[in-house]
């Protein structure tokens, strides 16, 4: 199983969202920043890596708010750790992506998100998550 960690970036009520590029798997999909955890790295450490590689920030990291199991019906399957972040340095820089958002939470179900951070996606949503 594949262990993965992601960000919840929220600022001034938003929370940060990215869109994948056509040459990834699952194209132009939306997701929270965030990606493998290496051998031997810690979630929080691998976080932190992760936001500077992608949009160059450097994150404090607070407590992980989900934990989620996902098999995809290709075969793969992920275990996602979600951290809230409310605190970076930096300026957020698109490094990799297709496009990168600030969305309410309220709209973030019209949104094409990857299929294993749907559950969550509707939480936020609602108000249940941060």
């Amino acid at each position: 199983m594949k262990q993965v960690v992601a960000a919840l970036i929220v600022k001034n009520g938003k929370v940060l969202i990215c869109q994948r590029t056509r040459h990834q798997t699952m194209p132009l999909k939306w997701e929270f920043p965030g990606g493998k955890i290496e051998d031997g790295e810690q979630p929080r450490a691998a976080l932190r890596r992760e936001l500077d590689e992608e949009l160059g920030i450097h994150a404090r990291i607070e407590q992980e708010v989900a934990r989620i199991c996902h098999a995809y019906k290709n075969g793969g399957s992920v275990e996602l750790r979600f951290y809230l972040v409310r605190e970076y340095e930096g300026e957020v820089e698109n490094r990799i992506f297709r496009d990168v958002q600030w969305a309410k939470r309220r709209d973030l179900p019209s949104y094409d998100f990857l299929e294993a951070d749907l559950g969550l996606v509707k939480d936020l949503a609602r108000g249940r998550i941060i």
